[in-house]
């Protein structure tokens, strides 16, 4: 279903890519927006256990796309480093595919707000709980499960590890 990567030497293997994932504070979700036009947007997210959690709005765009198509990517590059001399870019970025919904149970929507505070705010975890409740009814929780995902590093950073 799938493709496979092209340049297998430079795939990551799932533990790097997973901790690309949790070490990165944005990235770019894609879905299939209005008139079939792709449409990309930066969010901050957070992994948890095979799934990627982000936090919005309750109507606009994104909304929209994904109530007429739940699958979407997300991309995050951890890495982007241009070497002029040599016409090359060290880089390292994941790719993850997977299906959306928006969490309604408030236990789950509540353990997801919970893993963006530890990612964004670690020290201001006890502090939370008010801006959670202010903005409870406001906010939407989306959850993307991850069917597959491939990292993939620059042949140049791969060699060093060899």
């Amino acid at each position: 279903m799938f493709r496979q990567m092209r340049r297998k030497r430079q795939l990551l293997a799932d533990e790097e890519t997973v901790a690309m994932l949790r070490s990165c504070t944005s990235g770019v979700l894609a879905v299939q927006g209005d008139d079939d036009y792709p449409y990309a947007v930066p969010l901050s997210f957070a992994y948890d256990d095979g799934k990627l959690i982000f936090h919005c709005a309750k109507a606009g765009h994104k909304i929209d796309a994904l109530g007429r198509n739940e699958k979407a990517s997300f991309c995050v590059i951890a890495a982007d480093d241009v070497v002029q001399s040599t016409f090359t870019t060290r880089f390292r970025s994941a790719v993850a595919f997977g299906r959306t919904r928006i969490l309604t149970e408030d236990g789950e929507k509540r353990h997801a707000l919970d893993c963006l505070v530890e990612k964004y705010s670690p020290d201001y975890v006890d502090a939370a709980d008010a801006e959670i409740e202010r903005d409870w009814e406001r906010v939407c929780v989306i959850e993307l499960a991850i069917e597959h995902m491939t990292g993939k590093a620059s042949i140049e950073l791969v060699k060093e590890r060899s």
